[in-house]
């Protein structure tokens, strides 16, 4: 994206602090009034002492250092302003844009989490946020202030001697296109670096979580490699960017010396041809290096600047991943949800392969209460047919109902806070038991969440805990067994009491023993609601109302256990099997 677009994306977060910025510019011009002025009284010193050397009182002195002292009072207030309030507005920008982000993020698809890593949404959301406060802040200052002192200083010079102030000025243009030369390697450098973060963020988060695989195979030292690979080819891209930072610097010193020279030897020649007073000569020197500061903390921002804008555009990037499935605009709230759900000619397949159908023309009707069963050979598209009924992913065809109305013309809370689901890859979250117990009704009372823990099975291993329901039980549950994550996930449903359940080989991770526990929380769990149950396990799909035998040729199986191996089909070879 070219910078005047980002900044046009960027603009927004500043106008909703527009006072408090306007404040903090208005300081930062008082901040030059000091570096202007200074100059001025110098000269005035030196001509007078040099012209009139009796005009010069000590009244006259005491006056002008008091006006230089209230000057600096001013300069010191001002500079306290721009140092903390500005770094307030900046890191307030920054959360604001860090919520935006997050909130869009919360709304995309899993097609996009399926094709993105996490550790580059972290570089994003931390990193690159943090380098744009720095830029939020320091970027309308800096540029502000130069602008200033250059035009300020070519005015004030220019009433001294057009001439002298033009044959120096001259300088300034040539210095902004040779440093800006070296600035477009450095942004390209700064982009590689942003993303290459985020590679080895990706590479460490998925190192650091599958530790224990990494340390039962004793891959310790590949992990390692891998990691050094990823730092190396950081350190590479920063090696070019530092260079052209370094030449920047180089020409920017070159013009230094350039101007000096310019000052002293063209300003002499001035002198002494009367053109130029002693005074006005120690002001152009003065203002020279004013200005000369000046632009040196242009180049020194050069850098910030660079990251700053590198990090609007990969937030900007972000933020135009488009929101796949969202609300329609007459979308309408699902109340009273009896269970009852039709397939009608439904075909789906996902967004990155759209030529391989994964579901192709399915009709089925499940009616409120029943349990219906879902099995078929691995790939055959059984976990995303029931991802299409809480719209996970979009319908290619056809349309879903539930109750007689198209799930795309309810609104996605609705549609989601009635439908539970049981996954057999369980996510707890870092906290307590009572925390995750509660993530499925946030707000409820111990009490509810003890009721919906002794439904699930898992009252009394709770109990067993160190602090009970207050047990902090490591990032994703780590402290627990696998049949203990398995019903707390149940329980975190039993408390939020939907509908329609969705049981996706809730049971195949686990041994016999607690196969048979949860298996019996399960049953309690879909006891009067409207169930799928995904199973490759067909003992536990035996209770079944109706069983679905799904393939790639879609349903060709239907009926109950003692239905279908009657029948002699797949489904009586898979049972055996």
């Amino acid at each position: 994206m070219k910078t005047k677009e980002l900044f046009a994306r960027f603009l927004p977060y500043f106008k909703k602090y527009k006072w408090l910025v306007a404040l903090d510019l208005l300081c930062a011009s008082l901040t030059i009034v000091c570096e202007i002025v200074l100059p001025l009284i110098v000269s005035f010193i030196t001509d007078t002492g040099a012209n009139n050397i009796e005009a010069l009182t000590v009244e006259l002195i005491l006056r002008l250092g008091a006006l230089y002292l209230v000057l600096r009072i001013v300069n010191t207030a001002a500079t306290y302003f721009m140092t903390s309030v500005g770094h307030i507005v900046g890191a307030r920008i920054e959360t604001d844009m860090r919520r935006d982000l997050f909130n869009h993020l919360n709304k995309l698809s899993f097609a996009f989490f399926n094709n993105t890593k996490v550790g580059q949404i972290m570089a994003r959301i931390t990193s690159d946020l943090f380098e744009i406060t720095e830029f939020a802040h320091h970027c309308p200052e800096e540029f502000l202030i130069a602008f200033l002192k250059f035009v300020i200083s070519f005015i004030i010079l220019a009433g001294m001697n057009f001439w002298l102030t033009v044959i120096i000025f001259i300088t300034v243009p040539l210095m902004a296109w040779a440093a800006n030369r070296f600035n477009r390697k450095m942004q390209a450098g700064w982009r590689i670096t942003r993303n290459q973060i985020g590679e080895v963020n990706a590479q460490v988060e998925d190192s650091l979580l599958g530790m224990r695989v990494v340390k039962s195979f004793a891959n310790e030292r590949i992990e390692a490699e891998k990691f050094d690979n990823g730092n190396e080819r950081i350190l590479s891209v920063r090696r070019k960017i530092y260079k052209a930072m370094g030449g920047m610097t180089a020409t920017v010193q070159v013009f230094d010396g350039l101007m000096y020279l310019l000052v002293l030897v063209v300003g002499s020649l001035f002198m002494i041809n009367g053109q130029v007073s002693p005074g006005e000569l120690v002001a152009y020197l003065l203002y020279a290096n004013m200005l000369l500061a000046s632009i040196r903390r242009i180049v020194e921002f050069a850098e910030q600047f660079q990251r700053g804008m590198t990090g609007i555009e990969r937030f900007c990037e972000l933020m135009d991943a488009p929101v796949d499935i969202e609300d329609a605009p007459d979308a309408v709230e699902l109340t009273d949800v009896k269970g009852d759900i039709k397939f009608d000619h439904v075909g789906f397949s996902y967004p990155d392969d759209s030529t391989t159908k994964v579901l192709a023309d399915i009709v089925l009707h499940v009616r409120p209460g029943e349990h219906v069963a879902l099995v078929g050979p691995s790939g055959a598209g059984k976990t995303t047919l029931t991802n299409l009924i809480p719209r996970f992913y979009e319908v290619d065809q056809g349309r879903i109902l539930i109750d007689n109305q198209d799930i795309r013309q309810v609104t996605l809370h609705s549609l989601r806070t009635n439908i539970g689901i049981v996954q057999q890859d369980v996510y707890l979250f870092t906290g307590s038991v009572a925390d995750n117990i509660e993530y499925g009704k946030p707000g409820a009372s111990r009490d509810e969440i003890i009721a919906a823990a002794k439904q699930a099975n898992a009252h009394d291993f709770i109990m067993e805990l160190p602090d009970g329901y207050d047990t902090y039980i490591g990032e994703r549950g780590v402290r627990l067994s696998g049949g203990q994550k398995q019903r707390l996930s149940i329980a975190r449903v039993f408390l939020k009491n939907p509908p329609i359940i969705i049981l996706d080989e809730a049971t195949s991770a686990l041994d016999n023993e607690s196969e048979r526990v949860v298996q019996g929380s399960l049953e309690k769990l879909a006891d009067g609601r409207t169930t799928f149950t995904i199973a490759h396990r067909l003992t536990t799909v035996q209770k079944a109302t109706t069983i679905w035998v799904l393939t790639k040729d879609g349903i060709v199986e239907e009926g109950n256990h003692e239905e279908l191996l009657a029948k002699k089909g797949i489904y009586y070879h898979l049972y055996y099997a």
